[in-house]
């Protein structure tokens, strides 16, 4: 995507960090334990012991359950400052004693920081939206040491992928009250699409916080402003990472093409370097 190096600048981004400021007022013990559960359906038991590199560490949620799962050293970085500010104020709230530290560090800058490797390095629907995936995803993997693992998201490619990174080119540069009537738009078509398929809208809110221990309406907010906007099939990321030299131990992947309606959804991989 990064035909316009405007795409690389922060300025053109949309404010995740706002987003995740915000969400980060909801955090409780429930949802750092669904963090937990999540992060540890990826990565296993391989964070105990080891350093852990967070890029693009949005409210420092998935920092801290790194932590709490026996990273003995967790690294968060991001491009906004108001994502860093996030992590240190959660961070120092739930995990003031561990070791760790939030940095204003563009993925881009990773070589050039002093930061050094990883044990592991994760990156959970970040990478798309840098300007330019495919040097992201070269600069994150070369922050992981050899033998060590890189864990990441990335939207999977759709039919639709067109429409919305015009949409969300709009909708990142629209005012507050434009983005809240474009929400309540997205949000009754996925009230009705509930309906028209037998699922409970209610119990799927209800549910929604053990996805990584998220919030529904943060996440719509995250979705329809994520610009700047790529995606990428299963086939072409693992193309790319052997090329890297990496070796895929697991991925959970959505086991068929899909439209898009709603959002493409991640892909979910993880990587060994060899």
């Amino acid at each position: 995507m990064a035909d316009n190096v405007d795409l690389l600048r922060k300025e053109s981004h949309f404010a995740f960090g706002k987003n995740w400021a915000s969400f980060s007022e909801l955090v409780t013990e429930s949802q750092i334990a669904d963090a937990e559960a999540w992060l540890k359906r990826l990565l296993g038991d391989s964070i105990r012991g080891k350093r852990f590199l967070d890029i693009g560490c949005g409210s420092g949620l998935h920092s801290l359950a790194a932590l709490r799962l026996g990273a003995t050293e967790v690294v968060g970085v991001d491009l906004d400052p108001d994502s860093v500010a996030t992590m240190r104020k959660l961070l120092t709230k739930f995990a003031p004693e561990r070791k760790w530290k939030a940095l204003e560090v563009s993925v881009f800058d990773l070589e050039t920081s002093g930061l050094g490797q990883f044990d592991v390095v994760y990156s959970w629907g970040v990478l798309h939206h840098t300007g330019d995936m495919y040097r992201a995803l070269r600069c994150a993997a070369s922050a992981v040491a050899p033998g060590g693992t890189f864990a990441f998201a990335l939207y999977r490619k759709t039919r639709l992928c067109g429409f919305w990174k015009w949409e969300k080119k709009h909708y990142a540069h629209a005012s507050p009250a434009a983005q809240k009537r474009a929400r309540s738009v997205f949000i009754g078509l996925f009230r009705a699409n509930c309906l028209l398929a037998g699922r409970d809208f209610q119990q799927y809110l209800a549910e929604y916080s053990r996805q990584r221990g998220m919030d529904f309406h943060h996440d719509v907010h995250d979705w329809m402003g994520g610009w700047p906007y790529e995606s990428i099939s299963p086939e072409q990321t693992d193309t790319f990472m052997t090329g890297e030299g990496f070796l895929c131990e697991r991925r959970f992947v959505v086991g068929r093409e899909t439209l898009g309606l709603f959002g493409s959804g991640c892909d979910e991989y993880v990587y060994r370097r060899v």
